[in-house]
């Protein structure tokens, strides 16, 4: 599932480099950095190792959505981590992900985040109701059936 207006996805989880330009995070459905030369995230706009030379391309939105969230069935709210790792730094914490996209959120403009929260409605499926406060003046909410609803706030 991609945006429909592409210069958003070059806005939100975007992933980043370890330690030189060629080691971006790399969208995975479990988080792997239990080696510096590893570079596997599953947390928004992720990071990836500190050595070798992995990944010269950083990662966006859309692989995102399809190699972490896997299409809504996974790592929503919180990513996943393979476990193999003391570094606290590479640890799941409670909402990762819906706190990483909601900070991704907020530099975007109205309309913009209106086409993201139409888009995650569509990809998050489940019992709960998720809010993404974006901005102060604006909430947007996304419930099980798939249906956003934006407020705008005073």
């Amino acid at each position: 599932m991609e945006i429909s207006a592409p210069k958003i996805d070059g806005k939100v989880c975007v992933t980043e480099s370890g330690e030189s330009t060629n080691n971006y995070g790399q969208y995975a459905d479990v988080t792997d950095l239990s080696a510096a030369n590893k570079y596997a995230v599953a947390v928004c706009g992720g990071k990836g190792g500190t050595g070798g030379n992995n990944s010269s391309d950083m990662e966006v939105f859309k692989q995102f959505i399809a190699q972490t969230l896997k299409d809504g069935n996974q790592n929503w709210p919180t990513s996943k981590d393979d476990g193999g790792s003391n570094r606290s730094n590479v640890k799941s914490k409670p909402n990762d992900n819906a706190n990483a996209v909601a900070k991704d959120l907020t530099k975007l403009t109205t309309e913009e985040k209106t086409i993201v929260a139409g888009l995650l409605a569509k990809t998050i499926e489940g019992g709960e109701v998720v809010e993404i406060r974006a901005v102060s003046s604006t909430s947007v909410m996304v419930n099980s059936s798939g249906y956003a609803e934006s407020h705008h706030m005073m």
